[in-house]
């Protein structure tokens, strides 16, 4: 032990002094087994003076019981002597197991001792627990057979599963490793149980429509998982339009607002991966004229982050057991290729790359609308003549004033700059440069 160079450096996360082993003491060896491990040196002031420290066998063998008995964890307690006095070295292991001390339990944050609270105090018992994996009490008799025959006849019928049906549910279910040790997983109970909410309550989507930032709808869409992705994304699209284009003689097809392949995988992916510790809060679908929100409790999830889940990457998911049930099932053909799937759909129907966002402790996906078609365009109220002008910055970028006085004869200057003030007004497009030579350009490329 090179005890010049400790007292040199400091305290930190892993080293603490303290004069006297008070309750300061043992909130310090709770922190420790709880955070990386430690040691802490009783007889040194916080300002490194070396005070020293009664080591005789009755305290020491008093604070040594102490740990034990109120702890259950037994560190390496040593003596040693520094300028003539005798300092108590106490050297604690990193614990698999949190660790308390009076009931609280405690981290270290760099040199600072601080109590564990709230949901991270939750966080930090389950951490290494998957939600979907834990078990509980529950009866079979919970358990939907007609929703779990059906999905085992859709993974049969796609190669991921083999079973028979003449399989009882029992059996059907410890192959999907959603039984265990004659227990039901959570995950069992959210996929094919019959009524979920009613251990989970906010396990549910809400679909919400609004109209210039006021709610017109609220749809909450509970049931199993699989009902879920159904009946929600049903709900998506009785509030977005459709139109129909003519593709020769006898074929018509649907152009939606957004492609229906990119709301599905969003939808999923926001069901999939959501924390479904996060109890006080539902996924939520927030439809607007110009825009979708998915959002989903819980941020990225094993070290992803925003930048690299853009590119391919390994799949990486909170709820294994969920996400591989949605596998099997053909709802996701490539475990991580969601994200990738939505980006490709948006992109092949000429809309903007959706948005990503880790915000309000969970995870948002914004879809953006084309709100420069035409039929759009109409609707708010916008006049042949700014029509014509939005066109015209598709096509060629940007418009100037003498671009838009030869495309829209007849009208004069004034009126014309009225027509482009409006569309400022209304965020479409954006003005550039001062009042000569100025250049109008789309608000959203």
């Amino acid at each position: 032990m090179n005890f010049i160079r400790i007292l040199k450096e400091g305290e930190g996360t892993t080293v603490e002094f303290k004069e006297s082993m008070g309750e300061n003491g043992f909130k310090t060896v709770s922190a420790f087994s709880n955070t990386q491990g430690g040691t802490l040196f009783c007889g040194v002031s916080n300002t490194r003076d070396i005070v020293g420290f009664n080591s005789s066998e009755e305290p020491v063998h008093t604070i040594t019981n102490k740990i034990i008995n109120k702890m259950g964890i037994n560190p390496s307690i040593s003596c040693f002597d520094w300028d003539g006095k005798k300092i108590l070295r106490i050297d604690v292991e990193k614990s698999p197991n949190p660790i308390s001390y009076n009931g609280k339990y405690y981290k270290k944050v760099g040199s600072t001792t601080t109590v564990i609270l709230g949901d991270e105090l939750r966080d930090f018992f389950l951490k290494g627990s998957n939600w979907d994996g834990l078990v509980n009490d529950y009866s079979l008799e919970e358990i939907d057979e007609e929703s779990l025959r059906k999905f085992t006849q859709r993974a049969v019928k796609k190669g991921r599963l083999v079973a028979d049906d003449t399989d009882d549910i029992s059996e059907i279910l410890l192959k999907l490793n959603l039984l265990v040790d004659g227990k039901l997983t959570n995950a069992a109970i959210i996929l094919f149980g019959r009524d979920p909410q009613k251990y989970f309550t906010n396990a549910l989507v809400r679909v919400l429509r609004f109209k210039e930032e006021v709610s017109v709808s609220d749809r909450r869409v509970s049931g199993n998982l699989f009902q879920q992705v159904e009946e929600a994304g049903e709900a998506i699209k009785n509030s977005i339009n459709v139109k129909f284009e003519i593709k020769g003689k006898l074929t018509r097809d649907e152009v939606w607002d957004y492609p229906l392949k990119a709301i599905r995988e969003a939808l999923i992916n926001s069901i999939v991966h959501r924390d479904y510790f996060k109890y006080g809060i539902q996924t939520q679908i927030k439809i607007f004229d110009d825009k979708i929100w998915f959002f989903n409790p819980g941020e990225l999830f094993g070290g992803m982050t925003i930048q690299k889940l853009k590119q391919l990457h390994p799949s990486s998911t909170r709820n294994p057991l969920i996400a591989e049930m949605f596998f099997k099932a053909g709802l996701v053909e490539v475990h991580g290729s969601g994200i990738h799937q939505i980006m490709k759909s948006l992109k092949n129907a000429g809309l903007h790359e959706p948005e990503f966002k880790e915000e309000f402790a969970g995870f948002s996906v914004y879809m953006m609308k084309n709100v420069y078609d035409k039929e759009y365009l109409k609707g708010l109220g916008l006049n042949r003549s700014q029509i014509q002008a939005v066109s015209f910055m598709q096509e060629h970028g940007s418009l100037t004033m003498s671009d838009f006085m030869r495309i829209s004869p007849g009208i004069n200057e004034r009126t014309l700059r009225r027509y482009l003030a409006d569309l400022v007004d209304k965020k479409l497009i954006i003005a550039i440069g001062e009042k000569k030579g100025r250049r109008y350009k789309l608000s959203g490329y």
